[in-house]
Parts: structure tokens; C-alpha cells; sequence
């Protein structure tokens, strides 16, 4: 797993970020309809930490955007939007498990580690399918999704991707990894 150094940002860091989420967020309505910039960034100004995360979204290419809004806990949701899975967070097996049941051809990492190191959780296939009805995502890539414990226990895993029009959901050895395969992820502000 890779360490990073730091999980602040600079102001200056900060400032830019939210701008770019600014950016994103206007240019894609459609995704978060009803829904404030002013509200949503008066909670990203208050939550360093979620801002780190956001960043490390960005950093690793999941292009994050705002597409709902929990209204109990008064919480914006952001999934990473990127057309294609986030370029940095490909060619990795599904978790550490996997990661160490390989003898050779290892990956560099796998995808719930990465996630957990960077605070946000993979999407769920029903947040994945969700994701589907705001675009057309994954259509040369595929997205590893959250697997239920009876399914991995016997070393499997699932993943989703878009093609001819449908979304699709499927089953690999956990263990595999491919080079357009990665995962989104998903965060609560």
C-alpha cells in the first residue's frame, strides 16, 4: 500500500480544490439537481479532513462531484464522475487478501486498502447504478463494487461496467486485476 505523507491541505490547497469542485459542479447540474454550491461549500470549508479525501479523488483522476444529498444527516454525497475509472486506481485486485494470495504477477495494490487510505468506500452496485442514471460511465473500463461477505468467502468478487447501453454486473476471482479495472468511490460531507 502506498503511505502518503500528509492528510491536510494548505489553505492555498484547499482554495483550489473547492474551486475546482465549484467548477465541476456547475458545468454537470444535471447530477445534483436542487441542490446549493453555497450549502455544499460551506461543509467543505468546515471538514478538513473530507477535503483531504476529496483531493486524493481528484489526485488519482475520479473527477468527485456532488450527486445527492442526504437529508436527514444533512450530508452531500460525492462519487467519483470521471468518464473512465480513475486512471490511478486501476490494475489492482479487489483486497488485501486477494493482494497476498498472489504468488507472482502481484499488483501494486488492491482497491479497499487504497480506498480505506484515501477515506472514502467503494460503491455499492446499487450506487453504481445510480451513478449510470447521471451518464454514461465505464464504457471502455470496468469498477470494482462492494462485495457481499458470502460471495468473497469463497474468493470471488464483483464489478460493474457499461456496455451496449446496459449496466452490467459480474464476477471475477478477487484475486485477478486487469489494467482497465479500478474502482470509485464514495463520500459523505
Amino acid at each position: 500500500m502506498k503511505s502518503v505523507k500528509s492528510k491536510t491541505l494548505s489553505s492555498d490547497q484547499q482554495k483550489e480544490l473547492i474551486k475546482t469542485l465549484k467548477a465541476r459542479f456547475e458545468k454537470n447540474m444535471s447530477r445534483h439537481k436542487g441542490i446549493e454550491w453555497a450549502k455544499v461549500q460551506s461543509k467543505l470549508e468546515g471538514n478538513a479532513d473530507k477535503l483531504w479525501s476529496l483531493s486524493e479523488m481528484e489526485r488519482t483522476g475520479g473527477e468527485p462531484d456532488v450527486v445527492g444529498q442526504e437529508k436527514k444527516a444533512g450530508e452531500f454525497i460525492f462519487f467519483d464522475c470521471s468518464a473512465e475509472t480513475p486512471k490511478e486506481r486501476r490494475s489492482v485486485c479487489f483486497d488485501r487478501e486477494a493482494l497476498d494470495s498472489r504468488k507472482e504477477h502481484k499488483p501494486a495494490d488492491n482497491a479497499m486498502d487504497m480506498a480505506e487510505s484515501m477515506g472514502i468506500e467503494i460503491l455499492t452496485e446499487e450506487q453504481y447504478r445510480e451513478l449510470q442514471t447521471l451518464g454514461k460511465f465505464d464504457l471502455k473500463t470496468s469498477s470494482w463494487v462492494q462485495t457481499p461477505p458470502a460471495i468473497r468467502k469463497l474468493g470471488g468478487a464483483l464489478f460493474c461496467d457499461r456496455r451496449y447501453d446496459t449496466v452490467f454486473l459480474y464476477h471475477n476471482g478477487a484475486s485477478s486485476y486487469y489494467a482497465l479495472r479500478g474502482f470509485r468511490g464514495s463520500l459523505r460531507v
